[in-house]
């Protein structure tokens, strides 16, 4: 593996998206691009990009299409289809991550595997103080998150535990739950090969579980990510969730058709 690009989703909160990148530029392993798949923000978004990330080392790309909604699946189609890496890790727009993040990812990847991480979530009061004073958590000692904890500021602590697990990492082949794209990474062939994110999934939910149910219809199997490649999660208010049921019928439609593999409606329209 050469180059891996990172997807990072995001609409209308350039705050979060500084903090999101500025962890990434801090990374020790420098060896990937940066796509930032914006969901139809303001020019805010852009300017911020503009402005404070023109000339970097790593770069960073603006794929941006007009606000018609949560179409999360729909831009992070168009993303990948403008990346240069053969390795893909998705990750939102307001998560931060942790210097080893991309070495440690580069570590986990394996022919035939997708690898979910897991994350941490902060409060609302306490990611606001991060945002306001422009804490650099990326920066932060093991010791300030087990204090934030304590004082009920994270939920919990575990993801931060390093643990080599060695084979338990694959006694789950065939788990799609939790696999979120907050923090996911698979092989670019094996995300063309299923067609993408299926935009038949409108609105909030689902379109990411759909995406790893396809993956293992494929014979793509999990490798946890848990205890290795965590992220920290900003507070957000809950996107709207409208189209919750409907998405979920046919997330469960899709789970028991196995032989369902490519999205209807999905990458291959942007190549």
């Amino acid at each position: 593996m050469s180059l891996i690009s990172v997807i990072v989703t995001t609409y209308n909160w350039p705050e979060a998206l500084n903090a999101s990148l500025q962890s990434l530029l801090s990374q020790e392993d420098q060896n990937f691009e940066i796509l930032v798949a914006d969901d139809g923000s303001t020019d805010a978004t852009a300017e911020l990009i503009r402005n404070r990330y023109a000339n970097n080392s790593i770069p960073i790309k603006h794929i941006h299409h007009e606000d018609q909604g949560f179409r999360a699946g729909t831009i992070r189609n168009k993303a990948v289809s403008c990346s240069q890496g053969n390795y893909l890790i998705f990750i939102d727009g307001d998560c931060v991550v942790f210097p080893d993040f991309i070495k440690t990812h580069r570590r986990l990847a394996t022919k035939g595997y997708f690898v979910p991480g897991n994350r941490m979530l902060l409060t609302k009061n306490f990611t606001q103080k991060v945002l306001n004073e422009k804490i650099s958590l990326h920066n932060q000692s093991a010791t300030y998150f087990i204090s934030r904890w304590i004082t009920g500021n994270i939920n919990r602590i575990t993801p931060l535990i390093r643990l080599p697990m060695g084979p338990l990492r694959l006694i789950h082949p065939l788990r799609w739950q939790k696999a979120m794209t907050c923090n996911l990474a698979m092989w670019k062939d094996d995300f063309i090969e299923v067609n993408g994110f299926d935009e038949l999934f409108q609105g909030w939910g689902y379109e990411d579980s759909d995406l790893v149910i396809r993956l293992i219809h494929k014979g793509i199997k999990r490798k946890e990510g848990r205890f290795a490649v965590s992220v920290l999660h900003l507070w957000h208010r809950q996107n709207d969730q409208s189209q919750h049921d409907k998405n979920f019928q046919r997330l469960m439609e899709r789970l028991h058709e196995q032989e369902f593999i490519r999205a209807e409606k999905g990458l291959d329209q942007y190549f």
